[in-house]
């Protein structure tokens, strides 16, 4: 569908036609609010004006009514827009559940993406049209933001946490991507392509050799990683053990230490890597080595993943 007076770039996703609803609606606001007080201050100034040979004006009265009528109109009207942009706001970052995650690291100046399966990608991303797609982000350096303007979604991506962004494409062809974020002197090259593609054709593409290295999912590489860095030495289902058990820890409530209690999300499990006595769990001892600076964002990325497969999560 192509935009209104092609003034909107094409839309491309489901949450496309929405956003452009609600600002095409806030225009058409503006506009009427804004020749309707033009036009009267025209009539008035004309009307009423004062003239020489004209009698003294009359003494001004009150009456509120025309001014709480206003102001009902304009409360019902805000509400109508609150809650229409909360409605759309909700649907763009609530994700469904069978959508597909893709893990995202950005840099100067770059957009390095890697898919379920392993393969890996610089700025540019292969989606399937007509699948849900989560975008799980983080940055190496600096702050950078996520934006394709033909589906209409824009996500900040920032150093030391994880934000997310999800959408499904409905159509297929080649749309641009950018970094809307200020990121350094070679920002306005940080961009790409979205190649969106027929399930059929997504699924050539994402079997298809990568040159120069077998494929890995990120499980994979977490597990690989896993074990490089004796992990589970400590973290195993045994008695003795110097660490919690990781299996079916993600998304359950941890009970810590100072005797407060935390979710077990992506944010935790990156905190306990990095810094695992910042939120000690209850009953182990502080033995963990601060692995901040040994491991790098893809790396931490591939562990988060391995560990939420530990819980049936899928990535």
């Amino acid at each position: 569908m192509k935009s209104v007076f092609n003034i909107l770039p094409e839309q491309a996703s489901t949450v496309a036609s929405h956003v452009d609803a609600i600002y095409l609606f806030l225009i058409a606001i503006s506009v009427v609010f804004t020749l309707l007080a033009a036009g009267l201050v025209i009539v008035f100034g004309v009307k009423f004006r004062r003239r020489p040979d004209g009698p003294a004006p009359e003494k001004p009265h009150e009456d509120s009514r025309l001014e709480m009528a206003a102001g009902a109109f304009l409360l019902v009207l805000l509400l109508v827009l609150f809650g229409w942009g909360a409605k759309v706001y909700f649907q763009n970052t609530r994700p469904p559940a069978d959508a597909m995650e893709i893990l995202v690291t950005g840099k100067q100046w770059m957009w390095k993406l890697q898919h379920p399966n392993g393969r890996r990608e610089i700025n540019t991303l292969h989606i399937p049209v007509g699948k849900p797609v989560q975008l799980t982000m983080t940055s190496e350096d600096v702050i950078h933001s996520f934006f394709i303007p033909a589906f209409r979604v824009k996500q900040d991506v920032l150093p030391g946490r994880y934000t997310r962004l999800w959408f499904q494409a409905t159509k297929t062809g080649r749309y641009r991507l950018f970094c809307t974020e200020y990121c350094g002197t070679e920002h306005s090259m940080m961009g790409g392509w979205v190649n969106v593609m027929t399930a059929a054709d997504y699924e050539r593409w994402l079997s298809g050799e990568v040159a120069g290295a077998a494929q890995e999912t990120p499980v994979q590489a977490g597990e690989r990683l896993f074990t490089q860095l004796g992990c589970q030495t400590c973290h195993n289902a045994g008695s003795g053990a110097l660490g919690p058990n990781l299996a079916g820890v993600f998304g359950h409530t941890v009970k810590l230490a100072d005797g407060s209690e935390v979710i077990a999300d992506e944010e935790y499990l990156r905190e306990s890597i990095l810094n695992p006595h910042a939120k000690l769990v209850a009953g182990f001892a502080p033995v963990m080595p601060v692995f901040k600076g040994i491991i790098n964002e893809d790396q931490l990325l591939q562990l988060i993943a391995y560990i939420k497969s530990l819980s049936g999560a899928s990535n």
